[in-house]
C-alpha cells in the first residue's frame, strides 16, 4: 500500500513562488507514475504535472514554463515548484502515484493513491 504526505501549500500574493513536497513509501515498479493534480471550489479536478519513473514529464499547458515537477528517488519525495503562480492557480493540490500500462504515458495512467491534498492560495 503505497502512502503520500504532501506539504508545502501556503497563501502568497501572484508573482510569488511556492514548492510542494509529497513524501511516498518506496515504489519500485518499472511503469510507475506520480503526479500532482488540483482541484478548485466548483470545479473538476485536473492533472498540473506528471512524472514516470524514467523521468520523462508531462506539464498541463496552463503551468507549462511556470511548475517544475522532480523527484529524489534516494528520499521517495516529489517535488512541484511553482513560480510566477496566478491567482487562477488557486486549488487544493493533490499528489498521486499509479502504474501505466504498456504503450501509454503517465498523463494517462491510472492513479490509484493519493495523498490528502494541500491548499494552495494565490491572490
Amino acid at each position: 500500500h503505497v502512502q503520500l504526505v504532501e506539504s508545502g501549500g501556503g497563501s502568497v500574493q501572484a508573482g510569488g513562488s511556492l514548492r510542494l513536497s509529497c513524501a511516498a513509501s518506496a515504489i519500485t515498479y518499472s511503469n510507475s507514475c506520480m503526479g500532482w493534480f488540483r482541484q478548485a471550489p466548483g470545479k473538476e479536478r485536473e492533472g498540473v504535472a506528471v512524472i514516470a519513473s524514467y523521468d520523462a514529464r508531462t506539464y498541463a499547458d496552463s503551468v507549462k514554463g511556470r511548475f517544475t515537477i522532480s523527484k529524489d528517488s534516494a528520499k521517495n519525495t516529489l517535488y512541484l515548484q511553482m513560480n510566477s503562480l496566478k491567482p487562477e492557480d488557486t486549488a487544493m493540490y493533490y499528489c498521486a502515484a499509479g502504474l501505466r500500462a504498456v504503450g501509454v504515458g503517465c498523463w494517462s495512467a491510472s492513479y490509484n493513491y493519493w495523498g490528502q491534498g494541500t491548499q494552495v492560495t494565490v491572490s
